[in-house]
């Protein structure tokens, strides 16, 4: 059965598809997932609602981000952005690639590396139907990474 709350503008969470997150933890031994919770947290260490995860410093670390897609991501990008500058600190964003966004402009663009994501992704556990928007890997290292 599938969650059609997923699908639509009803929820802003969108969990990653494992495999999809084990390709890239194989690249960048994540160690820091600052949107997460008990049930969807990809690394040991992470940052609950509660918690916010936009008030926590993430210096020196691997950071998996996949922040809910609502109207506070532009928050999350720029926090993703100012992380990813610090030394010995790298972060990876997986985000829908919404590149007519303010934030994209200001945060993303000539600052990232920027990895679209070919086709649609499934979210929620291998769900049948493919998210209704593309998605983009954005990557800030900041020295040292």
């Amino acid at each position: 059965m599938i969650n059609n709350a997923l699908f639509s503008s009803k929820t802003d969470q969108w969990a990653t598809p494992q495999d999809f997150f084990d390709e890239l933890d194989r690249e960048f031994h994540f160690d820091l997932d600052p949107c997460a919770d008990e049930s969807n947290h990809k690394t040991p260490e992470y940052f609950t609602k509660e918690q916010d995860g936009l008030l926590q410093d993430w210096s020196g670390r691997r950071v998996f981000c996949n922040p809910p897609y609502g109207r506070k991501i532009g928050a999350w990008v720029e926090k993703a952005y100012r992380e990813g500058k610090k030394d010995g600190t790298i972060v990876v964003m997986l985000i829908p690639a919404r590149t007519d966004t303010r934030y994209f402009h200001d945060f993303i663009l000539h600052r990232s590396e920027i990895r679209f994501v070919p086709g649609r992704l499934r979210f929620g556990g291998g769900a049948s139907q493919s998210a209704p928007f593309p998605s983009m890997v954005v990557i800030f290292r900041g020295a040292g990474m």
